[in-house]
Order: structure tokens, then sequence, then C-alpha cells
């Protein structure tokens, strides 16, 4: 599909999209510059324990929400309404969990992987095990995460893939590199910001040219798309206000209690009262970048509601949505589509350098020192940390080179993203909050999971049932020449709602593996017996006998 000469970026585009890359890079150069100089493993991977709290809540917004997010929540709203917006609840229920539950384990043992936990509360299989499905799966995703906004872009905006790829995947591996986790979070900051403005532009010009945030939201109204209350008990049922709020709380918590991304976020912190207050900040900006998010699809709905830029085929896919109404609304206002084209790569960059960080420090911990360990000085470590830095990031930027060459790679590394979650998280609920489980249960309920995560993930995508999008009309569109009765009846052969597990929501994947993978670690637990003490410190502190003293924590002050 051949994108017009007036929907490709210009030379000022261009040179704002290049001036974000520069400022990005820049940040890394100020922070090998200053300070320690990332001379210590301590500083490069968890700077010193001296970062501040806002710019940490920032950070762990900007590595959960990615380009994919901007360029799906928007797509979302769109096609399928509002009714995901009630997964930001989850969110906000799954905050306290992951704040008073899992966290305080990582900062009382002082890990920089938090793998490192399940040796001390297993052994070293389960730990190795854990880490290499965790580094497997970022491997994977980080590549999609760059490769999927580039190629949306690519196909409307005449921006060429492996020019924006190689940019944004070079920038982002030198930062890292350089600059270590303070560059990592702090050009997270910029580039969350830039987020937002880019929404707020879209929002802001959209709403003006319908005639005001009324029609918006009355054209919505008219086609259904206004939806929080959806309570369907069906789990096959796609989006329901029991899937997003309760399935959505076991997906918070696999990204947010036990992922290594954004633990070592909160690990950069001095105290865990700080750790905990970034992640309670952290829930209001990302369900205001969300809200934005969702906004903006309702007001690019708003404009094509009429003439559907998908049924026209004008675009192959929904997630071309945003940045093709940026060039249809946008071209004539030079400069103004590469900052918004720019925001959206601000997610992908945001979430790759989070991912390259942490799978340095995961590679260091688990695989390095772990058989290398007494063989190696502080500044040889600090030395192979930046190394792995780089050899991640430029990994990620050859793996997409691969995802170019392999359709529906993306949707599939998609799913195996979200059924990991699940069994990492249970694996982390059965060490701290079940003290009768034992390794052999563990790594066996692990396993189980996995596998059954694997199996109906890929089911899902391979024989599940389609989603069907709210109505799409193209009668004001000129030269109407395409048979849309045809397209309706072709999307509702695909719906079944029938109970089979292909059919199972996916927001209950993470749910579903984790219930599996628990019974299973409890019941082989018990029947292999031998079970041992375990520390108290291992275990979350609602099962951690009382005692009087009061943490110096608690008595610090809270220094934004």
């Amino acid at each position: 599909m051949s994108v017009p000469d007036e929907n490709r970026l210009n030379f000022i585009d261009y040179l704002v999209f290049a001036l974000v890359l520069t400022i990005s890079a820049l940040i890394g150069v100020y922070y090998k510059l200053s300070g320690g100089r990332q001379r210590t493993t301590d500083e490069y991977l968890l700077a010193n324990k001296q970062m501040s709290v806002i710019p940490v809540s920032f950070s762990l917004m900007a590595s959960f929400l990615s380009a994919i997010s901007l360029l799906g929540v928007t797509a979302e709203n769109y096609m399928f309404g509002t009714q995901f917006l009630v997964i930001n609840f989850a969110y906000l229920l799954g905050t306290p969990i992951v704040a008073y539950v899992f966290l305080p384990v990582f900062y009382k043992l002082k890990v920089v992987s938090i793998y490192e936990y399940l040796e001390h509360r297993f052994n070293r299989n389960v730990r190795l095990l854990a880490s290499l499905v965790f580094t497997s799966q970022m491997i994977i995703y980080m590549s999609i995460v760059l490769y999927a906004p580039a190629l949306a872009l690519n196909a409307v905006t005449g921006l060429s893939k492996w020019t924006a790829i190689i940019s944004v995947g070079i920038v982002c591996t030198l930062y890292c590199t350089i600059g270590g986790i303070k560059a990592v979070i702090w050009t997270d900051v910029f580039q969350s910001l830039l987020m937002f403005t880019a929404m707020i532009i879209i929002v802001i010009k959209g709403t003006y040219d319908v005639g005001g945030l009324d029609v918006v939201w009355e054209r919505a109204r008219l086609t259904d798309r206004l939806q929080l209350f959806n309570l369907d008990p069906n789990p096959m049922t796609r989006h329901t206000v029991w899937s997003l709020l309760l399935g959505g709380v076991f997906i918070y918590a696999s990204i947010y209690g036990v992922n290594q991304t954004q633990v070592q976020r909160m690990l950069t912190l001095k105290t865990l009262r700080k750790s905990q207050l970034s992640l309670l900040m952290s829930w209001p900006i990302t369900f205001l970048l969300a809200l934005l998010t969702a906004f903006t699809g309702l007001v690019i709905f708003a404009n094509f509601w009429r003439c559907d830029p998908l049924v026209k085929h004008h675009i192959s896919k929904a997630d071309q949505l945003l940045p093709y109404y940026v060039m249809k609304s946008l071209s004539s206002y030079p400069g103004v589509p590469g900052v918004i084209i720019a925001g959206i790569f601000c997610g992908a960059l945001s979430s790759v350098s989070s991912f390259v960080n942490s799978l340095a420090a995961v590679s260091l911990e688990d695989y390095v020192k772990l058989f290398f360990g007494k063989r190696l000085t502080p500044k040889t470590e600090t030395i192979v940390t930046k190394l792995l830095a780089m050899f991640y990031g430029l990994l990620c930027v050859l793996l997409t080179v691969v995802a170019d060459q392999m359709p529906g790679l993306l949707q599939a590394s998609l799913i195996v993203f979200g059924v990991v979650g699940g069994p990492l998280l249970m694996l982390f609920t059965a060490g701290m909050c079940c003290p009768t489980c034992n390794s052999c249960g563990a790594l066996t309920g692990f396993i189980v999971s996995l596998i059954v995560g694997f199996w109906i993930g890929f089911g899902n995508l391979l024989f599940g049932a389609k989603p069907i999008p709210l109505s799409q009309s193209i009668e004001d569109c000129p030269d109407i020449g395409f048979n849309t009765t045809q397209r309706s009846q072709t999307i509702l052969i695909s719906e079944d709602k029938s109970l089979s597990l292909y059919n199972l929501s996916y927001m209950w994947f993470a749910a579903f593996t984790w219930i599996t993978g628990l019974i299973v670690a409890l019941i082989v637990s018990k029947l292999c017996g031998n079970h041992n003490e375990v520390n108290p410190t291992l275990l979350t502190p609602f099962l951690r006998n009382k005692d009087n003293s009061k943490s110096d924590e608690q008595s610090d002050n809270i220094l934004l």
C-alpha cells in the first residue's frame, strides 16, 4: 500500500524526531560523565539507591506503557469501546498488593536480580529456570516493542521502517550502555512528557475538528462505544468488568510485583517506604495517560465515524489508526507530526531501554556471577555489565530483522508475553506466601503452569474466537464501492463464546496459570514432604512473627 505524498513526513518532522533521539543520547552522556561515572555495578544497576520518588514513578509508567500500548489502546477504544478502561481500577487494587506483599521481601534481601530470591527460598535450579524464562521472554518482546510501531508508522507515514528501527535501537543501546539506570530513568521522564504531549495534541485538534467534546461523546454514544459495566459472567467474553478487574490484578502483579524490569526501578530508592511511595504515585500517572489514550481513540473515531479508513482499505490494521489520523489531520502543520511520531517512539525507547538494563542485571547476577563470581573484580563486573547491555541492545535490533521475515511472530510473541507472567507470579507467591511449599513443588508447579499457559495461549491464537468490532460506517465516503454487508457476515461467522479453553478471554490467562500452578505446587510439596523451616525474611511481612521493634525505615523522612 503506497503512501500519498501529502501523508509523508517532511524535513522538519524528521528534524524533530532526530532532536528527540539526540536529547535521549545526551542524557546518557551526562550520566557517564557525572557522579560516580558508572564505575560500579551498584551505581550502574541500582543508581547507588540515590534516585528520588517522582522520576522513578514516571519511569515505572513509561516502561509499562510501550508504543504498542499507545497504538493499541487507541485502536481498542476506536474498535470496541471504552470497556477496557476498567483495567485501570484493577491496577489500583494491585498496587498495594505489590507494595506490601512482594516489594518488602526484595528490599529486605538487598537483591539486584529478583531471581536470587528463588535460590534462597528454593534452590538454584528454580532460580535458573525462572531467570531463563524471563530472559527469553524479554529478548523476544523487546524486539516486538521496537518493530511493531515502526511497521505501523511505515505503512501510513512513509517513515522508513529500518531507519526508525536502527536509529532508535542504536540510541537506546548507547544511553543504556554508558549511562546506566540513571540515564534510563531520566530519559523515561523526558519521554513520558513527550508521550503526554503527543496524545494531548491529537485530542485538542481532533475535538476541535468535529465541533467539540459533546460531538465526540454523542458519536461514541450512538455507536455503543461508551461501555464500562459489561457484567457478563461468561469467561469467554473478551472484556467484562470481571475479567478486567479480577484478571487485571494478576496481570498487574505479574508485571510490577515479580518482573525484574519494574522491581529494579523501585530498588533504586534509599528506603522501602520511598519505593512503595513511587509505586503508589505511578498509578495516577499511568491512569492519566491511559485515560488520555482511550479518549484519543474516541476522538479519532468521531472524525472517521462516517468514513472508516479500515473499511475503505486506506489502512490494513487497527494499530495504524493513530498515525493515519495524524497524517490526515496534522500534516499541514510542519513539525507537529514529527512531535507525535517521536512521542510514539518514546514509548518504544522507554520500554526497550528498561528491558536492556534489566536483562544486563539478570545476566550478570544469575549467569555470570553465579558461575564466575569469585574470579571477577568489581571493575571487571562493571565492564561485563556494560557489555551485556550493549549486547542486548544490539540483539534487539537484529531480532527485528527476523521478525520482518516471519509473519505472525508479533501476535505469537505477545501471547508468550502474556502467558509467562502468571507462572512467574505463581512461583514468587508460592515462595513468599506459602511456607509449606518446597522446591520440588515449586518447580513442578512452575513447569506445569508454563505448559498450560502456552497451550491455552497458542490455542487461543490459532483456534480461538476473533473479536467483533462495533459498527463502522462508510456512508459519507466519496465513491462508495465496498460491500460492507459481506464484511459483516464474515465477522459474525468467527464469533464463538462456547466453553472452550481456546475461547477463554486473554485477560484470564495470568490468573488461570497462577491458580493451576499454585494448586500443583502445593499438592506436590505435600507429596514430597521434607518441609524445612523457612527463614522468615523470605516470607511476606504478613506471615512473619510480630516483634515490637520498629524498622529504621519507618522513621525515615520521605523526600521527593
